[in-house]
């Protein structure tokens, strides 16, 4: 009698919590880990898979990804979770909100969040969930519902939008966001997102552990000199210019005002994200100690610790914070190395080369912002730790378990038994080099064209059933919609 649905022998398993990478074999039944231990004899299985000594890594949490952002919801569901299980990705959180762009209405989230749930329903490869930004005062007063009837945990704040679009200089903020008319998205507004969400948290205790407020760190004050300045200067062309553009000290500003909001309003469990540079992740730190009150997480993409204003291929590397000069990158990889850091993302928008590259073409301020780069994520910093001293065990942690723990996964985030059984294999000994053509993504660019990465994902398992292989993706959408907190 087998006790087992799939059982992958011979892997050498990296734990978040110990240094050891033991070969071990992984039982899974009824889409959990059921037994993980050596010497699992075969005749326990119905269905058994060589790990071939490979690197076995727990699925990561992608928790910063903007599905729908630039296509249709239901189109980026499909392909840019196949991007995700490229990259050993089973769990995408992304980021939606009313306005502009993403759902291109305006009004009510409890109008218009099923229609979000409808566009994706049945199409991801990949288990998925959302984080909501509250745009409009009626939003702050829906965060309780949002969180009793869909299990939307973990909220954001834009705060570069009070005079800045998403690609640049906004004309009409109330516009561009489709906010009542005498309404501002301002730091008032902020301050009453922070106390809707602490409020919240205080009706639901059971839940306040799982809800969170994630910001987007950029002043926009800040930003609108600096891009009139740099633009009427005129020396700087590119990502160059676009980084001078959105200097690292409106990060820094930004950082220490959130901070301090946090601390008024008493919410304790604050998301930084995608710190790009020195001052930003120095200006985080100080507020650390500043409000130890405050349980702050900070969070680095993928693309700023590979990339840099000059190896970026081209101003497809346009995202907002920007890529840096590589001062900055060393900078991020030295708090990574020393733990100031607690998770790793993609912060994946899938924007094609016809919406991307404004006229004329070679213009950064006429290119639309972000890129995609799920599919990297894993690979690309589990291929660079070891030039950098970063452990195996912390690329677990930074990729699933501590991302699993803050935005209410305690179902994900380890391989261990009674958790899902999303699991990824590795190598670590084939280096590969990127080219956009080989990606799952509906991207047809990358700016990390040519970058050569240090290790490859072999497949990756989806509560136990096969997602990617052989540089395919295999089977139908498995994703399941993620209300959080999960129960096991």
């Amino acid at each position: 009698m087998t006790e087992l649905d799939l059982l992958i022998k011979n892997v050498r398993l990296v734990k978040h919590d110990a240094p050891d990478i033991p070969t071990t074999d992984i039982g899974i039944k009824n889409g959990v880990f059921h037994r993980i231990a050596p010497d699992i004899p075969e005749s326990e299985a119905a269905e058994v898979v060589d790990g071939k000594g490979l690197l076995a890594f727990p699925g990561v949490v992608d928790a910063h990804q903007h599905w729908g952002i630039y296509n249709p919801l239901s189109d980026d569901t499909v392909t840019e979770s196949k991007a995700c299980a490229q990259g050993g990705v089973t769990t995408a959180l992304t980021y939606m909100r009313t306005g502009q762009y993403y759902m291109n209405r305006g009004g009510s989230y409890n109008e218009a969040f099923p229609l979000v749930l409808d566009a994706a329903d049945g199409r991801s490869h990949v288990d998925y969930g959302f984080h909501l930004a509250p745009m409009e005062k009626s939003h702050i007063e829906e965060i309780p519902e949002l969180i009793a009837r869909f299990g939307v945990t973990s909220f954001k704040i834009f705060m570069f939008y009070g005079s800045h679009g998403l690609h640049g200089r906004s004309a009409d903020q109330n516009e561009f966001l489709m906010i009542p008319p005498d309404e501002r998205y301002d730091l008032a507004h902020f301050e009453f997102v922070m106390r809707g969400v602490q409020a919240a948290r205080k009706a639901h205790p059971d839940l306040a552990d799982a809800i969170s407020l994630s910001l987007h760190c950029e002043t926009a004050e800040i930003m609108t000199a600096y891009t009139k300045l740099v633009e009427e200067e005129g020396e700087l062309d590119g990502l160059a210019a676009y980084s001078a553009s959105r200097p690292p000290h409106s990060e820094g500003l930004a950082v220490t005002i959130a901070s301090y909001l946090a601390a008024e309003t008493e919410l304790p469990n604050i998301n930084l994200l995608h710190l790009s540079s020195r001052k930003a992740i120095e200006a985080a730190m100080l507020m650390a100690k500043t409000f130890p009150q405050v349980n702050f997480r900070r969070e680095v993409t993928i693309g700023h610790l590979l990339a840099n204003i000059e190896t970026a291929s081209g101003i497809g590397g346009k995202v907002n914070p920007p890529l840096r000069p590589q001062e900055d990158v060393d900078a991020l990889w030295e708090h990574l190395v020393a733990g100031n850091i607690d998770w790793v993302v993609s912060d994946h928008a899938c924007c094609k080369e016809e919406k991307k590259f404004g006229d004329p073409k070679s213009d950064v301020f006429q290119a639309k912002s972000g890129f995609g780069g799920t599919e990297y994520l894993l690979p690309g910093l589990a291929g660079a730790a070891p030039h950098h001293g970063l452990p195996l065990q912390k690329v677990a942690e930074l990729t699933a378990w501590t991302p699993a723990q803050r935005f209410g996964l305690p179902t994900k985030g380890q391989i261990a038994e009674g958790y899902d059984a999303d699991v990824v294999l590795i190598d670590p000994s084939t280096p590969w080099t990127v080219d956009a053509g080989d990606s799952l993504s509906a991207q047809e660019y990358t700016p990390l064209q040519g970058l050569e990465i240090g290790a490859r994902v072999e497949s990756t398992y989806l509560r136990g059933t096969q997602i990617f292989a052989d540089g395919k993706v295999t089977g139908t959408p498995q994703g399941r919609y993620l209300s959080r907190p999960t129960t096991r």
